[in-house]
């Protein structure tokens, strides 16, 4: 049975750049995406899973989890009929390491979600709608919730809004906020189509990262290098990160109130960078 890959698996799920989605229905696609330098990966029995198939898929996961292999897994909403099921199974995965429930649009949606699975299993609340949004501050801290997501396409459908950033920019920033109240990593984007070229996976991660946002939803596992990329510390941060750092251990003064702010940020891109593998690249 293939292992996941070294580096992602011991990165912790907090961190996660590359959040990559993966077919439950494609088994074969299992093993190399977990192999791929995605820094979590996502088995979906939500969207890319008919209704017709999804007794099928399910049974794919179960055994993949049971068999060595160790991922997420994305469930169907709270108000859907496989929601149970797709629990019921899942409570029998030994390599489970969390889930992702789709269209969240209520805290307890999440709680009770939690509850159906292992003690202390992470819930992703993936947000897909206008009352999600509205509600992501009660869903930050609802007991379970691990990280909130942004489920862009659907939510552009709920509203009808285009993929412009500008028209998205509220609802990033009310998930990247709510984030924050909540006492939780940062939010995860949606992801770009899965055809994007590398300048565009680029472009978009800079949006991303722009709004405050530390992780990204793929649907290829050709883009997470690229997203890995995109939401790290760029060159020129770790550049400014060193100095700053080495300046300080070397007893610089503290020149003004913005000293301690500054050499606060430097030391978390440090960190960052560091748990990356980038800090002593």
């Amino acid at each position: 049975m293939p292992i996941r890959n070294r580096r992602a698996a011991a990165l912790p799920a907090k961190l996660s750049r590359s959040w990559l989605l993966i077919n439950a229905a494609k088994e074969q696609d299992f093993a190399p995406g977990l192999a791929s330098e995605a820094d979590s990966v996502i088995f979906d029995l939500e969207a890319s899973v008919p209704d017709d198939g999804k007794v099928a898929a399910r049974e794919a996961v179960l055994r993949a989890l049971n068999g060595g292999m160790t991922a997420w897994v994305r469930v169907s909403p709270s108000t859907s009929e496989h929601w149970e099921k797709d629990l019921a199974a899942l409570s029998r995965a030994e390599g489970l390491r969390g889930v992702m429930l789709a269209e969240t649009e209520h805290p307890e949606q999440v709680t009770y979600t939690a509850m159906r699975l292992r003690a202390g299993t992470p819930v992703i609340a993936l947000i897909e709608s206008a009352l999600g949004v509205e509600n992501a501050t009660q869903i930050a801290s609802a007991p379970g919730t691990f990280r909130l997501a942004f489920g862009t396409n659907d939510f552009r459908k709920d509203v009808g809004v285009s993929a412009d950033p500008m028209a998205l920019a509220y609802a990033r920033a009310r998930l990247v906020i709510a984030s924050r109240v909540g006492g939780l990593p940062g939010a995860i984007d949606g992801p770009t189509a899965a055809d994007a070229d590398p300048q565009e996976t680029a472009e978009a991660c800079q949006v991303t990262a722009s709004m405050g946002m530390t992780g990204k939803l793929s649907l290829n596992r050709a883009q997470v290098e690229h997203i890995n990329t995109g939401l790290a510390p760029s060159a020129d941060e770790l550049s400014w990160a060193r100095e700053l750092i080495e300046a300080h251990e070397a007893g610089g003064s503290i020149g003004d109130g913005s000293y301690l702010p500054r050499l606060a940020r430097a030391q978390k891109i440090a960190s960052l960078a560091d748990s990356y593998g980038l800090w002593n690249a």
